[in-house]
């Protein structure tokens, strides 16, 4: 699956908890990745992507003046090997994280992400007030022979400093949820992830 076994290989680990966020490239190999693109692809010719809102269920809304990403979210039931492989990967990530950081995580929810040129996403929380059990944020992505001159990075804001990551091919990113204010800078060219975050309660309860 990989060049490294993320259960073996816990560097990682240590990092994230440290750091409040890791960056992992290699994770996959190339034709994992590019099946997981293919994957995107075809549900994007088959206009299967949404414009994505913001906000926490009853208080969703759709405002490109903050966010401009089209996405069609995962189904973990999903027949498509593709998918389902993608699953067994974050699984490995989540048993990793409760054995080692005794995160209680119990869920996932995972969504393709497409950001056209000129979209964007400005700085925000993935916590919610009324929905706070997002623990830790993930972005894998997509983009395959990807230059800077794109733009389209993950910006992390790190207290009075932050770090631009490049959107790579292949590239996973792990942060926080609650700890890591980010945004995604304007893109210049067709821009792929999947994004998603790791649980400690199932998805639709709301947490106090």
């Amino acid at each position: 699956m990989s060049d490294f076994s993320l259960s073996e290989s816990i560097d990682w680990v240590d990092d994230l908890s440290n750091n409040d966020f890791v960056i992992l490239d290699n994770v996959l190999d190339y034709k994992s990745v590019s099946n997981l693109k293919t994957c995107f692809d075809e549900r994007l010719k088959a206009e299967k992507f949404k414009k994505a809102a913001i906000g926490a269920q009853d208080q969703m809304q759709i405002d490109t003046s903050i966010r401009g990403d089209n996405i069609f979210w995962l189904d973990k039931d999903s027949k498509d090997p593709r998918i389902r492989f993608y699953f067994t990967l974050m699984n490995e990530i989540q048993s990793t994280l409760n054995r080692y950081c005794f995160l209680s995580l119990s869920d996932y929810e995972f969504h393709f992400a497409h950001y056209p040129p000129g979209a964007y996403y400005k700085r925000h929380l993935d916590q919610f007030q009324s929905r706070n059990n997002r623990l830790i944020s993930t972005v894998f992505y997509l983009n395959d022979d990807w230059i800077p001159d794109y733009k389209g990075q993950l910006r992390l804001y790190l207290n009075s400093n932050y770090i631009d990551v490049e959107p790579k091919f292949g590239r996973l990113v792990l942060f926080k949820s609650a700890d890591i204010e980010h945004e995604v800078l304007t893109t210049y060219y067709n821009r792929y992830s999947i994004t998603g975050w790791m649980l400690y309660k199932p998805i639709g309860l709301e947490i106090f």
